[in-house]
């Protein structure tokens, strides 16, 4: 928590507020129109469906915390984007799934993934002895962002075998509405929706310093809470979708996908373009809140468990929880 916090007018609190909120509706809008033409120029190329759905769309969702994290960590403010991956980890499961599990029971894969559980708990458990060193360095992005390739080439390898797989993939692309226009339109489309990420992005890492800095809480609990949960709005929007229409195989690999991207992809750019320090706080508490709530998908990965409302609910209660943790460490509820 900072030492100081600044003072501040009616006026400069409103606009710090519609900063915060103008990112993160330009970064979702902007999110929407980029993948939709990424999506459509990947199809004009005759690129294979089943690539697309594992690739294209799967960076396109996690532009928004891409984008952010980077801008953060080259604006100074590394708490905020380290905070940004492991809070939207943390939202990915205990939220997104938590909300998922209300709507419908989530019976995950067909057939028991165990790959898949051992890739999530290996990768995020490489993510959490690698920021026990204290910083994600050069070599710590290398490391994760290797493991991240190896993971898009295993993926594709063994999907492309398992012909219920690729056929959810494709599906996937298929359902997703392409841009009718001549191809110098759809470039254009996805030049204005990564002009739009960018600006969104940098708009919602403003903000969040300002709230930050203004009301005297640390960058890294901004990230850990209302930036993660900021950007894993697409996600969540996605898996509720799919809950509803009772795809529960999809809600799983969302999770899990947007899991891995976060803390080998994102993680592993991110530190090697600038070194992210792991604040003591990360380390002994968020960190294994992150690993814990991880662990809840191996059971459901392997077919062991088929979490239902009840389940649910107690996923949106720790999530609450931990929301209600940080407010408190941060001195907002008293504590800090």
């Amino acid at each position: 928590m900072s030492s100081t916090t600044c003072p501040i007018g009616f006026y400069q609190l409103k606009m710090m507020y519609l900063q915060l909120i103008g990112g993160f509706a330009v970064l979702l809008f902007s999110a929407e129109i980029f993948i939709r033409g990424v999506v459509s120029l990947a199809k004009i190329l005759n690129v294979s469906p089943l690539v697309i759905g594992m690739t294209v769309v799967a960076i396109g969702t996690s532009a928004p915390e891409l984008v952010v994290t980077l801008d953060a960590s080259l604006s100074g403010s590394p708490g905020l984007a380290l905070g940004n991956i492991i809070g939207s980890n943390i939202a990915n499961v205990l939220l997104i799934l938590g909300a998922s599990c209300v709507l419908s029971e989530i019976t995950g894969p067909e057939n028991p993934n165990r790959r898949d559980s051992i890739t999530l708990m290996a990768g995020t458990a490489v993510f959490v002895l690698l920021c026990g060193q204290g910083v994600l360095s050069f070599w710590s992005g290398g490391i994760l962002f290797v493991a991240f390739i190896g993971f898009l080439v295993s993926s594709y390898r063994t999907e492309s075998k398992d012909e219920a797989a690729a056929a959810e993939h494709i599906h996937e692309v298929e359902d997703m509405a392409s841009i009718a226009a001549p191809t110098g339109v759809i470039i254009l489309t996805v030049l204005v929706g990564m002009a739009g990420i960018i600006w969104g992005a940098d708009l919602l890492v403003k903000g969040g310093v300002s709230i930050a800095r203004i009301f005297g809480i640390s960058e890294e609990i901004i990230g850990l809470t209302v930036i993660a949960l900021g950007t894993s709005l697409p996600e969540l929007a996605a898996s509720v979708v799919a809950a509803y229409r009772g795809h529960s195989d999809i809600v799983v690999g969302n999770v899990v996908g947007s899991n891995l991207f976060n803390i080998l992809g994102i993680a592993g750019v991110a530190s090697m373009v600038t070194p992210l320090p792991v604040s003591g706080n990360i380390l002994s508490f968020d960190l294994w809140v992150m690993l814990g709530a991880t662990a809840l998908v191996v059971p459901i990965l392997t077919g062991r468990w088929h979490p239902g409302r009840g389940s649910g609910v107690a996923f949106l209660a720790l999530y609450g929880a931990y929301i209600a943790y940080n407010g408190y460490s941060a001195g907002l509820f008293g504590g800090g």
